[in-house]
């Protein structure tokens, strides 16, 4: 990773050894560590590997998956610096844009028919891990009207895997953060508090201003935020309060009743552990710590 540096500790002679930084031998390493341990590292459940796109378009896709908030996602690996990582990468996702049925059917085959019928077409992502990026491939991906995560990962050690996102743009940044919230809250201004819907538009700016490359995807029934994976979930105003789900550990949180709920097996919408019900502008300045904590956590 740039400038990060990595210190094994020595407690017995109270010493301090560097874990030098390394590329993977091949690329095929790279990825199959990623397929193994895709959901965890990615927040996407991996659909397949090294995706045959036909005899007409001649390609592979090195991997397949389903993201938290059912948007398709490509995954494309390279050892080092490749120029091509992006470029191929679009080549695969305007493939898969023109074949959704056959996509799905394979959804349904590994996931199920309930998720198969969720995917979200409106926010396929492209994730490119390689070694390195060069500048031109950061200006290169805000050029698009696509999602796309540029990540580039290193080896430490024998058991260490390091990944850092060094661009992340989503096909909708484009739009006005304010304008985009209204646009959202508006069909349900009519029948919910008005404080509320401001309130939840309040949250909005909040999470979106945690820090660069901080995506928005919209379902019917929640609003996720997402770096890499999601760190926070928006649920549609109710009459007295707004609910944001988190991916902070309860166990790490006092929790204070009528304010934070450990929901850990509980079902509901959107993804996280840790409920945080809002009523006033003050909770959401309360909350900003548990915000701040699973933005650092993505």
């Amino acid at each position: 990773m740039s400038g990060l540096k990595l210190f094994r500790t020595d407690t017995t002679n109270s010493g301090m050894t560097e874990v030098m930084p390394r590329l993977a031998e091949v690329e095929a390493d790279v990825q199959g560590l990623v397929e193994a341990h895709m959901e965890a590292l990615l927040g996407v459940r991996f659909l397949a590997s090294e995706y045959g796109t036909g005899p007409v378009h001649g390609g592979r896709i090195d991997s397949l998956g389903l993201d938290e908030n059912g948007s398709p996602v490509i995954v494309e690996y390279k050892r080092g610096t490749d120029a091509g990582v992006i470029n191929q990468g679009l080549f695969y996702l305007s493939w898969l844009m023109d074949h959704r049925a056959e996509f799905e059917h394979l959804v349904r085959d590994r996931l199920g028919a309930t998720a198969a019928s969720q995917v979200l077409w409106s926010g396929p992502r492209l994730i490119c891990i390689a070694g390195d990026f060069t500048r031109y491939d950061v200006h290169a991906v805000r050029e698009h009207r696509r999602s796309i995560d540029l990540v580039r990962y290193r080896l430490f050690g024998s058991d260490l895997l390091g990944l850092e996102t060094v661009a992340s743009v989503s096909s909708g940044t484009q739009v006005a953060r304010r304008a985009r919230c209204d646009a959202t809250t508006r069909s349900v201004a009519d029948v919910r508090d008005t404080a509320m819907v401001e309130l939840a538009c309040a949250v909005d700016e909040v999470l979106l201003g945690l820090g660069d490359g901080v995506n928005r995807v919209e379902r019917k029934t929640y609003r996720a935020y997402q770096r890499l994976r999601n760190f926070a979930c928006l649920c549609p105003p109710q009459r007295t309060k707004v609910l944001v789900y988190l991916k902070v550990d309860p166990k790490d949180v006092d929790l204070v009743p009528g304010f934070t709920r450990d929901v850990s097996g509980l079902g509901h919408h959107g993804t996280g552990d840790l409920e945080v019900q809002l009523r006033t502008p003050r909770d959401v300045e309360r909350a900003q710590d548990l915000f701040r904590a699973s933005y650092a956590a993505a």
